[in-house]
């Protein structure tokens, strides 16, 4: 046998299939909830058009990046190269039925249109990240590994891991236990009879918490109900992606609308997917940051022209899915698991069959880990830059969950309102400001950090123009890409550079290093 032929499958891959594959079913769920409830798509377009769109990505996906983990292997040698992960990308998820598809059926009232905007946006995007991939290498040698993880670190705490901490301990019976049960195997090493993934002993332990709560008529405990199961068989069937051009077309009526968006979203998944590839190559695993971009918009521009309004994504996540053991062959099982579900009109059943609190520890172990890796594989003193990167993210999560307080309770946010919130503590106007292009703004917030830790000036001032000149046409601290947008938050850039770049000049660079005094709080200097 020829030992330098990768291996497609390990022990491993199975830990990592659990993993990853409730994360995307996690995510179709959401994904379904949002078409069925929220915007209220005929079933006949969410689940014979839409989901089996989104099906066909994801396994395009997942192929192809299970391919060049393959190729990585074979080439270095090496038996521990973990593919990247891949799935439908979160943040798209939300603003693309929010922000697009949601005012779009307002305006018609036709949920077709909606979703033909919504095609259009993603249309858009998969041109933004094939043009964008050729420049992703140079932003990469440029930036630290600290600002990169940094911002990274912010999306996973506040998007990934928040929401299912919080599910956990309003179910705690379950969420609690499945989380132990989650913990003691990927972080303390126990390993369970057989050899049984720690993802299926969780939701395995939480079905059974969930159903013999119901049975004792405690339904409360795990939300299960024998009635919505049976339903949800009625949704069994096969549908198959089919060619949706014309519909991407007549999407571009509403061409102004979806630029407002796509311009700035193509960025952000730019700079997410690098900031990915980044977390891979710390993890080991040096993977082409050229090919990985310009695959994930090549990928959703397919999905796109079958009928898939949603974005592909290099995801988050790579080395907690490779400290649990992942190849390669979680990546291509996931990919034929997702077809599975979308295509056979699963998902529904999944839905009304397995607690969603018995999945969310997985999604905060993830959280966890790459937040941890922020801090593990940067250098120590540039701690304080990561924790900069955080803070726009949290800013963008609070403003998130007070729009949505308000939202549900029909109130529109108003001068007054706001002046009201701002006596109360609640700086709503500031959550926007810096909440606003989150991730970029916690790239370049990091990156002065490190650059100032490392006395390197003249490239902080370098990212601080960059800021300026992103703040000015709206892809950060602002609410839409344009002239101006937000001016006085630019200027500040614009003079921050200017005093970074005249340090050295003015001999204020080479001043001594100034340890703290022992008692007193501060950080050693930097050797």
């Amino acid at each position: 046998m020829d030992k330098s032929v990768p291996k497609l499958w390990t022990p491993g891959d199975w830990n990592a299939l659990f993993g990853l594959g409730t994360n995307v079913l996690v995510n179709l769920l959401v994904m379904t909830g949002l078409l069925k409830f929220v915007v209220g798509l005929p079933d006949a377009l969410t689940f014979g058009r839409i989901l089996p769109a989104v099906g066909f990505m994801l396994f395009l996906g997942n192929m192809y990046y299970g391919w060049m983990g393959w190729k990585l292997a074979k080439r270095e040698g090496r038996a521990d190269v973990c593919a990247l992960p891949s799935g439908p990308s979160v943040p798209h998820m939300f603003i693309v039925v929010f922000v697009i598809m949601l005012p779009i059926l307002g305006r018609t009232g036709d949920p077709v249109k909606a979703w033909e905007a919504g095609l259009a946006w993603v249309f858009l995007q998969g041109f933004i990240l094939i043009g964008g991939s050729f420049v992703a290498p140079f932003i990469r040698r440029i930036t630290p590994r600290a600002a990169l993880l940094g911002t990274l670190a912010g999306v996973s705490i506040a998007f990934i891991a928040m929401r299912p901490a919080l599910e956990i301990f309003m179910t705690s019976i379950i969420g609690l236990t499945c989380l132990a049960i989650i913990l003691v195997s990927w972080f303390g090493g126990l390993r369970y009879p057989r050899g049984i993934p720690a993802g299926l002993v969780a939701i395995v332990v939480g079905m059974i918490i969930a159903w013999g709560a119901a049975a004792l008529g405690m339904p409360e405990v795990g939300g299960m109900s024998t009635a919505a199961l049976l339903d949800s068989f009625a949704s069994f069937g096969f549908s198959v992606p089919l060619p949706a051009v014309g519909h991407v077309f007549s999407g571009f009526e509403f061409l102004g609308f979806i630029l407002v968006t796509a311009i700035p979203f193509g960025v952000y998944d730019l700079v997410e997917a690098m900031d990915n590839v980044e977390s891979a190559e710390a993890a080991g695993d040096v993977y082409s940051t050229t090919e990985a971009i310009s695959a994930e918009g090549a990928i959703s521009l397919i999905g796109t022209l079958l009928g898939s309004p949603f974005a592909n994504a290099v995801y988050i996540g790579h080395p907690g899915w490779k400290a649990m053991g992942g190849r390669i062959g979680y990546s291509l099982a996931t990919g034929g698991f997702v077809l599975l579900l979308t295509w056979f009109g699963i998902l529904a059943v999944f839905l009304n069959l397995v607690p969603v609190v018995a999945i969310s520890p997985i999604l905060l172990y993830i959280g966890m880990l790459i937040g941890a890796q922020a801090f593990q594989t940067t250098p120590m003193k540039h701690a304080p830059a990561v924790v900069l990167g955080l803070i726009p993210h949290l800013a963008s999560w609070a403003k998130t969950l007070i729009d949505g307080a308000l939202g549900a309770a029909g109130v529109q946010v108003t001068p007054d309102l706001v002046a009201g919130m701002a006596r109360g503590g609640v700086l709503y106007e500031g959550l926007g400001v810096l909440g606003s292009g989150a991730i970029l703004t916690g790239l370049i917030l990091a990156a002065l950090g490190v650059f100032i830790i490392e006395r390197k000036y003249v490239w902080a001032a370098g990212f601080a123009a960059a800021g300026a000149v992103l703040t000015f046409f709206g892809f950060m601290h602002g609410p839409a890409v344009g002239i101006a947008v937000t001016p006085g938050v630019s200027l500040a850039y614009a003079m921050v550079a200017v005093f970074l770049w005249l340090c050295p000049k003015l001999g204020l660079a080479d001043m001594p290093d100034a340890a703290p005094s022992s008692g007193e709080p501060g950080l050693q200097p930097a050797e």
